[in-house]
């Protein structure tokens, strides 16, 4: 369930209301997340193995783990509609007295002096506000420390005002929480095994806590990747691709098949002075509906595969089609390892030969690309057409290498199109190696716990690619935004993107 907290309801009953409804959310999360706890010690008791049509008790962790995160995001959805009365703090356990502690003094002047009738003040006392930090290797606290002073002759109480959190009233600090995320989106560590190294190093954290954390930080990104999009649709020239992301299916003890999408922006290779960019989106399904979707502002040339859902983008001229020669090379290379025909072999040479016009060109300006492809490239290109003409008619229809002769000729408008201008590329590596962080994790946790969990990771893995692409540590840009952006001013978040990030100073 979403609201748009922009829009709340200024009736007091009907916000009474949404509240209710938001609370009754929560209490079916909790229902869902016992369940299932309790489905996971029978199969640990049982000892499932990976087999057909049985879950991992390890997989299953992962269920849990984002119905917590879903649960936090209601909680927090909720807060943000109805805050809760100052003062009320929620119960918790205190931090580990053993782990050190680093204290930050947040004071007035020592010569201030009381407001209301300018006399001296005296202190009476100090709150103190902990919250969990992570540093490489070792875990501190930080302990803000805010004396309290009283006027003498009034009685007036002054004190510095309370640090903003990246999460409000969290024990986590930015540095932590960019931690967990690294390890669960760069590093590929779930949650639960996270809670497990926690606790070898001596601090006890609950995944449910971990995932209310992560949700949170989800949240708190979420404007800023709204920008990012923002950013790389406004590209003339983009790079999209996608992947399989295997998705829980509730009640089932299955999995369904979701996607992650990305559409990267790259000038790279022809001088463009903008910072690369790249943004995911995570959709159920795989349709036609999907990229129409993503990409109903954007105008340009799209390089992109042959799925066919696709083709409705290419209908009105709005989009150009740039197909993809690595794609096309693939289907002659699997037909050369099989079987070494003589004709795969042929046409692997002239499509390298293709890749070393390309190679000369490297970085240079899009006029030189275009001029260099059209005195080279465009006659190897005029030859290997008229070579698969009179090689296609000779083959068996239904054999792999008369078929992918017939890829090639197919998507031969597609793939001509790089030698007409000189900011597109010959091939869609670029989206294929944004894909390898998403895959090599999908192979490290096997599938998502739930359609909100690919949105969640969609986002994370949004910044954290573009961070790559800049060559930015995403854990480093990650400890800083988080920290900045809760008194960001709102009309500057572009500031914080990776392309146009400077760490703030100490």
């Amino acid at each position: 369930m979403r609201f748009d907290l922009r829009t709340l309801p200024t009736d007091v009953p009907l916000l009474h209301k949404v509240v209710q409804d938001m609370s009754a959310v929560l209490e079916e999360k909790d229902g869902e997340i016992e369940r299932l706890k309790a489905q996971i010690e029978k199969l640990r008791r049982t000892q499932f193995g990976r087999r057909s049509e049985k879950t991992d008790p390890d997989q299953m962790d992962l269920w849990v783990e984002a119905l917590e995160e879903d649960k936090a995001q209601a909680e927090a959805e909720r807060e943000a509609a109805a805050p809760a009365p100052a003062g009320e703090k929620p119960a918790r356990r205190p931090l580990p007295a053993s782990l050190p502690r680093t204290e930050t003094l947040h004071d007035i002047a020592p010569d201030d002096r009381c407001p209301c009738c300018a006399g001296p003040v005296r202190c009476i006392g100090e709150d103190v506000t902990e919250e969990l930090d992570y540093v490489p290797a070792r875990f501190q606290v930080i302990r803000h420390r805010r004396p309290k002073y009283a006027c003498r002759s009034c009685d007036t109480v002054l004190q510095a005002p309370a640090p903003v959190l990246p999460i409000a009233r969290g024990r986590a600090s930015a540095g932590f929480l960019a931690q967990i995320l690294a390890a669960k989106y760069c590093r590929h560590m779930p949650l639960y095994r996270q809670a497990e190294m926690y606790a070898a190093e001596g601090l006890e954290i609950e995944r449910s806590t971990l995932a209310d954390w992560v949700a949170r930080a989800a949240l708190l990104l979420t404007p800023l990747v709204e920008r990012l999009k923002a950013s790389v649709f406004a590209s003339p020239v983009l790079h999209t691709d996608d992947t399989v992301v295997p998705v829980l299916y509730p009640g089932s003890g299955k999995t369904k098949t979701g996607r992650l999408w990305v559409y990267l922006r790259d000038g790279r290779p022809w001088g463009d002075d903008r910072p690369p960019a790249a943004v995911y989106f995570y959709s159920p399904t795989r349709q036609g509906k999907e990229p129409r979707q993503h990409l109903r502002d954007f105008q340009g040339h799209l390089h992109a595969d042959g799925f066919s859902g696709y083709d409705a983008l290419y209908a009105d001229g709005r989009i150009q089609e740039v197909s993809c020669w690595a794609h096309a090379r693939r289907k002659f290379f699997d037909v050369h390892e099989a079987t070494k025909a003589p004709l795969a072999a042929e046409a692997l040479r002239r499509i390298a030969e293709l890749y070393t016009v390309e190679q000369d060109i490297s970085g240079k300006p899009p006029d030189e690309r275009r001029s260099v492809r059209q005195a080279r490239a465009a006659p190897l290109l005029a030859d290997f057409k008229a070579w698969l003409d009179e090689q296609i008619g000779r083959l068996p229809p239904r054999g792999e290498l008369a078929k992918a002769m017939a890829y090639a000729r197919k998507r031969w408008d597609g793939l001509t199109r790089y030698v007409e201008d000189g900011r597109l590329s010959i091939d869609n590596n670029a989206a294929e190696r944004a894909m390898r962080t998403p895959v090599l994790g999908r192979r490290n946790w096997l599938f998502a716990g739930s359609d909100k969990g690919g949105e969640r990771a969609a986002i994370i893995y949004s910044v954290v690619e573009t961070c790559r692409l800049n060559g930015i540590d995403p854990l480093a840009w990650l400890r800083d935004v988080l920290a900045r952006l809760p008194t960001h001013d709102a009309d500057r978040l572009d500031d914080l993107l990776p392309g146009a990030w400077a760490p703030a100073s100490p």
